[in-house]
């Protein structure tokens, strides 16, 4: 199961406002903080006192707390990979090692005897070999966790298939893995003096947050999601909080017994993938109702390369009629949402996204394009992938 989280900042920001602000994380169902331990200037005293509110102030929201740090740091405060009693102290329930002190003592690390986590910087180029050296000594999965950084920097953030690649290589070893999104309310702050947004990969960091978070979803190598910088809009809360729902039951589905008849080539359904797209203005409402709450929506594998194809609709479409509809233009461009009219009775109701422009011949009728930037996402939807459509407002 996904969990989500946000970024908070004790020094840039008052306590009060941060306490709202897991208020509001909550309420939406996020349950993980993150927080730079390092970053925060004072006396060990004081960073440590500040800390241990902030902590409490989190758990008091059912929200656990992961504390970025490093080895100089930890040097700092009289901590090391051996002794981690002042973090048990303050109830921190996960530290971040932004740097390591190598396999073997990293590893003592995650065995101490408070049950405080290590999260290892899967961004670093280190971390396969350390988490392979863990999986050897059987750390269990409840004490090793695994995100990436945040790069405040615009044009410094990793490049999209590294990430992809990375990821691909650690989820094999089995441990959580977490990424960062970025709000684009006004006026948000992070570490460092972060004006530009806190992402994890370059490519996402201006697009609307809940594509950011579906884009993550669809790679199937992330587990945690993470709000950089503060603070997010309830806006983009609610946004969020809608793509984490569960998706439609597929039993109840009109079209699950006739899939059901097809038996060993019932496809295996997968994660759910979610596109938003804009309606054209003269949908039916059969077209609208096969479109937006039919499922499953699904390719069976088949597809070429022209259009992505889901024949779900057409196994019930018996006695519904999609009559043809005009369109003006000699081809559907790539984006285009179409559904098979009567003019192709034996298909009508299927649903098709164009990846590359194909002909109009009449059988189509245009009834949605996809969103801004939701081009993306279609690139991350495979064979068997389950997919919802939502309609973008």
């Amino acid at each position: 199961m996904v969990s989500y989280g946000v970024m908070a900042y004790p020094d840039l920001s008052p306590m009060d406002k941060i306490s709202n602000y897991f208020q509001l994380a909550s309420k939406y169902g996020f349950t993980r903080v993150v927080s730079s331990m390092f970053s925060v200037e004072g006396s060990n005293e004081e960073i440590i006192a500040y800390f241990k509110e902030f902590i409490t102030v989190a758990h008091d929201y059912g929200m656990k707390v992961s504390l970025d740090v490093n080895t100089g740091f930890l040097k700092k405060i009289n901590q090391s990979y051996d002794n981690l009693s002042i973090f048990h102290e303050i109830s921190c329930d996960t530290i971040r090692l932004d740097g390591s002190y190598g396999p073997e003592k990293d590893y003592i690390m995650t065995q101490n005897p408070y049950g405080i986590e290590v999260e290892m910087n899967a961004s670093s180029h280190a971390v396969e070999k350390e988490i392979a050296y863990f999986k050897e000594m059987g750390v269990e999965r409840e004490r090793v966790r695994l995100c990436h950084n945040v790069y405040p920097q615009r044009y410094t953030g990793l490049k999209w298939n590294d990430f992809l690649e990375k990821n691909r290589i650690l989820r094999k070893y089995g441990y959580t893995i977490a990424a960062f999104v970025s709000s684009n309310a006004p006026d948000t702050h992070g570490v460092w003096d972060a004006r530009d947004g806190l992402p994890t990969v370059e490519r996402l960091r201006d697009l609307p947050i809940d594509l950011q978070v579906r884009i993550l979803l669809a790679t199937g190598g992330v587990d945690d999601i993470i709000i950089g910088n503060a603070y997010a809009s309830e806006a983009e809360f609610e946004a969020i909080a809608e793509m984490m729902q569960p998706p439609k039951s597929i039993e109840t589905s009109p079209v699950y017994e006739k899939y059901r008849e097809y038996g060993p080539i019932m496809p295996k359904f997968g994660l759910c993938k979610r596109l938003k797209v804009i309606l054209e203005q003269d949908i039916t409402a059969i077209e609208r109702e096969n479109l937006l709450e039919l499922v499953p929506q699904l390719d069976n594998g088949d597809s070429s390369e022209w259009i992505w194809r889901s024949r779900s609709g057409r196994l019930i479409n018996a006695d519904r009629p999609i009559p043809p509809r005009a369109y003006g233009g000699e081809f559907f461009p790539r984006g285009s949402v179409v559904i098979v009219n009567d003019n192709y009775r034996h298909y009508s109701g299927e649903i098709h996204i164009v990846r590359e422009p194909i002909i109009n011949d009449g059988k189509r009728n245009i009834i949605a394009k996809l969103a801004p930037h939701e081009e993306m996402l279609l690139e991350l939807i495979y064979r068997n992938d389950l997919v919802e459509f939502y309609e973008f407002k």
